[in-house]
């Protein structure tokens, strides 16, 4: 759990209590490499701290996967939900892209955590801040007309795109599999 700790505390000092609740209340998960975190069958009662592996998220149009969002180590991670929590269910997948080492974070938690212990509710902002500008971030780059010019957005962002699988990079991209692959082509060449 110090890994969650370690991140949360960088946003604020943590209570003993804030801490001992966690303990108490959140359990780690294995998932395999390919297999869904969540689906739309589950129900989505939990946000995860991902403490080794790399997730992606996506969205079903069709039969058409849509990456919408990937993470990597030491990220906190959730699957869309309503602000009225009114469904228990999320239209979003979270898949294992490798083998991932979760901690699961019971959403009632939260609404817990702000009654009890005066940080959470601090806390909570600034991962919202830092939600805000990453969701910012992937709508600037969806709306780049240009497929080379997302690809080179793409390449230099914090991302590390090495650990992501093609298709799936295509998928969250907008384009089919093979033009991808000329992008990294002409990509390389320009860099040159």
């Amino acid at each position: 759990m110090q890994p969650l700790f370690n991140f949360l505390g960088q946003f604020h000092p943590l209570s003993e209590g804030f801490i001992n609740y966690h303990l108490e209340n959140c359990k780690f998960i294995d998932v395999k490499k390919n297999k869904f975190i969540l689906s739309p069958i589950d129900n989505n009662n939990y946000m995860y701290f991902l403490l080794k592996g790399v997730v992606r998220g996506f969205v079903r149009e069709g039969k058409k996967d849509i990456s919408t969002w990937f993470s990597f180590e030491n990220e906190l991670i959730a699957a869309i939900r309503h602000p009225n929590q009114q469904s228990k269910h999320s239209k979003e997948y979270l898949q294992a892209v490798e083998d991932c080492k979760l901690i699961c974070i019971p959403y009632h938690n939260v609404d817990l955590l702000s009654i009890r212990y005066p940080e959470t509710s601090l806390i909570s902002r600034k991962l919202l801040e830092m939600q805000y500008h990453a969701a910012s971030e992937r709508s600037i780059l969806a709306r780049i007309p240009s497929a080379l010019e997302r690809y080179i957005k793409l390449e230099s962002s914090p991302l590390n795109i090495n650990r992501i699988p093609l298709r799936f990079l295509a998928s969250y991209l907008g384009i089919r599999l093979e033009t991808l692959s000329r992008l990294r082509h002409k990509s390389v060449i320009a860099v040159h």
